[in-house]
């Protein structure tokens, strides 16, 4: 038995943000980044739309990459102070993950963030708000997801945050909204969306619906990232590459994720590596790894009419460099001494987070160390 949870509701297509009209409630908080998405109209044109239907809206901006603890408190606070019914989170995934988590504290204003680190623990929502997801950038698929990533800047770990309670109700998936990303950013996100189809397929939950999600979306990617950093005007690519990241979404909120991700937590949290470019750095040597126990990489591999996993691992190198992404974390700049002081514990937090129980291989500590090192300097996977 199984189950398949996405948002009731998933407008998609160039200028679909026009369906926030079909939106009810009285008054809205609209949580965003740092500016892009004020300076490129898209905040004041949801404002503008949710006004025509008699709602009010207040705006917590300021939302920074990989958001923290402190900034989700203190968008709590101002949670309390409007006490909205509908939630927007528009932006990056790091202001609707933001949102996401906001919401939970704002339902339940005796929940400490321990509280929720453990997954599936948040208790019932939508006692006092909707939640309506517009993502600006092509990667996460947050706005279709169970998931939101919060980082303890104390403590340089990554928490991602899982209850399909914080699934939101509405996602709307708008091309024209991601014109505002530069191409670093707009490789970062799409091979990101491109990790989540590679765990999800071979996902220890996979089924035939999370399958065919990842599968198709793996097409659209190969065939639509290099054109979207090539030329972020071309608009066919863009809202090709904001589906598939839905379409990932879809699949690995269902079937959750694996090793990549265990590992690409630890290295944003401790040394600052967006996410999306940590994953492109692992993605190769996980997929070497995870082979030796599941042949199901072969049907990712004729999507690209290719036969072997490792075929599949080399087509997954040659995106990476088109999208000017480098090939080691050494080459990335994380310095070596720094790097061999902290591998210990990043491999002990990669081990204890929850992706890494719907790994097909079962890691051990030492091969996630080795996984590590391999990426690092740039080798092969063969163990």
């Amino acid at each position: 038995m199984g189950s398949f949870i996405i948002p009731r509701k998933t407008f998609h297509g160039i200028g679909s943000i026009e369906n926030l009209k079909e939106v009810k409630g009285k008054k809205a908080i609209i949580v965003t980044g740092n500016g892009s998405m004020k300076k490129a109209g898209y905040l004041d044109k949801a404002i503008d739309i949710l006004k025509v239907v008699g709602i009010n809206s207040a705006v917590f901006e300021g939302v920074e990459p990989d958001p923290s603890i402190e900034t989700v408190m203190r968008g709590v606070k101002a949670f309390n102070k409007e006490q909205p019914d509908v939630i927007i989170g528009l932006g990056g995934c790091s202001a609707i993950d933001a949102a996401k988590a906001m919401w939970v504290f704002y339902e339940y204003p005796d929940t400490k963030f321990e509280d929720i680190i453990p997954p599936f623990k948040i208790r019932p929502l939508r006692n006092k708000a909707r939640f309506i997801a517009i993502p600006s950038t092509s990667g996460t698929g947050t706005e279709v997801t169970c998931v939101a990533v919060i980082t303890d800047r104390n403590k340089g770990v990554k928490y991602p945050i899982v209850s399909y309670e914080i699934c939101p109700d509405i996602a709307i998936v708008d091309g024209d909204l991601c014109k505002t990303m530069p191409p670093n950013v707009t490789a970062n996100t799409g091979i990101d969306a491109l990790s989540h189809d590679c765990e999800a397929f071979v996902s220890t939950l996979a089924s035939n619906y999370t399958d065919a999600l990842a599968a198709e979306s793996v097409k659209i990617i190969f065939q639509n990232l290099p054109k979207a950093y090539n030329d972020g005007n071309d608009m066919k690519a863009r809202q090709a590459m904001h589906n598939a990241s839905c379409l990932a979404g879809m699949s690995f909120t269902n079937a959750v994720l694996g090793i990549i991700h265990s590992m690409a937590h630890q290295l944003g949290g401790m040394f600052g590596v967006p996410h999306g470019r940590a994953n492109a750095l692992l993605m190769p040597n996980v997929i070497r790894y995870n082979s030796k126990s599941t042949d199901k990489y072969r049907c990712l591999a004729r999507i690209v009419e290719k036969k072997t996993a490792e075929e599949f691992a080399q087509e997954v190198e040659k995106l990476r460099k088109n999208v000017g992404i480098e090939d080691s974390l050494r080459e990335y700049g994380i310095e070596e001494n720094i790097w061999q002081e902290k591998l210990d514990a990043i491999t002990q937090n990669a081990m204890n987070d929850p992706c890494t129980g719907t790994n097909p291989r079962k890691p051990t500590l030492n091969d996630i160390k080795k996984i590590y090192e391999c990426c690092y300097y740039g080798n092969f996977v063969d163990f």
